[in-house]
């Protein structure tokens, strides 16, 4: 399959539901299902290529599954912006898995996420008792941790919920380029397909992007005080880890710091690092050497056994 499938789960919530939409890859009966989470203010089709490269290399072995966060993409807006966060994603996330595991059997369950993504799996992955189909085996952190810098909040801070009015796609992507460059080098033809999903059309014609812009709200109601409260709380989800974890990181990252990064190797799971030279927040994992990282920690063999 070249292209993936467009497929609904409802989600509950206080306000009468909501639907996620997520897109699926490979072959769907098949028992080893990667899930695919991307950044707070991106979408499933961000991992086009990586979902590609694992169905090219695992054959009818794999489904892969890369989901719209709710605000995001084709799913829908909450009524109620206050449910941006990651126990209402996560919830989401729980309610997907149910979906699937009734579609066919999970046997192995993988976790790749970006940024946001990755608190997501994190939570998935180290919260016990939870109602997971199976738990996650291999755990991907992209460029993310339990301390997120506050310098990269506030610079996130000063363009999420601004999704602007575009007349064509290409002024939509040079746009985006304009405060992405932290996902560093790719080609005009690379950062074209990555922004080719990431707009929607304008009630007064020509784009906009794809998001609700009321995700801002709760990233805005976090201080420099709260972050700092919350990094004790995801260091004990991140000690708590069983599963193999790989952690990528930007070498220039403002978000996840190099001191942060080693602490995780040393830490919990004891993650496996891998660095990106000229790459800040986030890797996008288009480029070669990127996607090439993650399929092979995938699909290669058990490297050490898991609880």
């Amino acid at each position: 399959m070249t292209e993936p499938t467009l497929n609904y789960v409802p989600c509950p919530d206080a306000s009468g539901g909501h639907r996620m939409a997520f897109w699926q890859w490979g072959n769907p009966q098949a028992p080893h299902l990667v899930v695919c989470v991307h950044g707070l203010s991106r979408q499933g089709r961000d991992f086009d290529t990586l979902a590609r490269g694992l169905v090219e290399r695992a054959g009818g072995g794999v489904r892969v599954v890369c989901p719209d966060v709710v605000g995001r993409g084709r799913s829908d807006w909450l009524k109620n912006p206050s449910g941006y966060q990651v126990p209402t994603y996560a919830g989401d996330m729980l309610a997907m898995l149910a979906q699937l595991q009734r579609q066919a059997p999970i046997g192995v369950l993988d976790w790749v996420g970006t940024s946001m993504g990755g608190l997501i799996g994190l939570m998935l992955a180290a919260v016990p008792d939870l109602p997971r189909p199976s738990p996650v085996r291999r755990l991907v952190l992209n460029d993310v941790g339990p301390v997120i810098e506050w310098a990269a909040l506030e610079r996130i801070g000063q363009y999420v919920g601004q999704v602007g009015h575009f007349e064509t796609v290409q002024q939509a992507a040079d746009a985006m380029w304009a405060v992405s460059t932290g996902f560093g080098p790719h080609t005009r033809q690379q950062w074209l397909a990555l922004s080719r999903h990431m707009v929607r059309p304008h009630p007064d014609g020509g784009f906009t992007l794809h998001y609700d812009p009321a995700i801002a709200v709760p990233l805005k109601a976090v201080t420099r005080e709260s972050a700092q409260a919350g990094e004790a709380a995801l260091w004990q989800l991140y000690d708590a880890l069983t599963c193999e974890t790989l952690l990528l990181r930007g070498a220039l990252s403002d978000l996840l710091s190099a001191d942060t990064a080693q602490a995780m190797t040393r830490r919990g799971p004891k993650a496996r690092l891998v660095a990106f030279e000229g790459v800040g927040h986030a890797p996008t994992l288009v480029v070669d050497d990127q996607r090439d990282q993650v399929v092979s920690f995938l699909l290669g063999p058990e490297s050490r056994p898991t609880a």
